[in-house]
């Protein structure tokens, strides 16, 4: 009777997981708050805002289709920048992450799940640096985006080959 089902037992957590969790969420309200002073001069506020507020549909070539983008893509240099900045920060706690896990013993579901975030997020801001600059076009913004979805791919490939290689 005061046995529990085996859906609400709870597999006890490797002791390093709240450490990390806790470094992990920290680093990012510091690098949000680092973009955030190091584009002080550029008013990254008010350059969010003009990105966002210059969103319309736009025809995608030769698809005939429509998707939300930027009126000017190659206008948002500033924001560009940043959000570059923010995903080097991001791909390179990954690393610090990874480190930890390692160390710390962790899961192996939860080191490949670091490793496959560690892909995206460089394969990311590799793309920030392609495609989003003063001269991106159109067609660059689509490229993107399709581009993005490429490394979604790549991640989760990533994440499943380290799986199948500890089985």
């Amino acid at each position: 009777m005061g046995e529990k089902p085996a859906w609400g037992r709870q597999r006890p957590r490797a002791p390093g997981e709240a450490m990390i969790s806790a470094i992990s969420v920290g680093a990012v309200f510091i690098l949000f708050g680092l973009v955030f002073v190091l584009a002080l001069p550029n008013n990254l506020w008010d350059r969010t805002v003009a990105f966002f507020s210059s969103f319309t549909t736009r025809e995608v070539t030769g698809l005939n289709i429509t998707l939300p983008a930027p009126m000017n893509p190659s206008a948002h240099t500033v924001f560009y920048t940043s959000v570059f900045q923010f995903s080097l920060g991001i791909a390179l706690l990954q690393i610090l992450i990874l480190a930890l896990r390692i160390g710390f013993r962790s899961p192996f579901g939860r080191i490949a799940e670091t490793i496959g975030n560690l892909v995206f997020w460089f394969g990311a801001t590799y793309l920030q640096s392609v495609y989003l600059n003063s001269t991106t076009t159109l067609s660059e913004w689509f490229m993107f985006w399709a581009a993005v979805i490429v490394v979604v791919g790549l991640s989760i490939i990533a994440r499943a080959v380290i799986l199948i290689i500890r089985r």
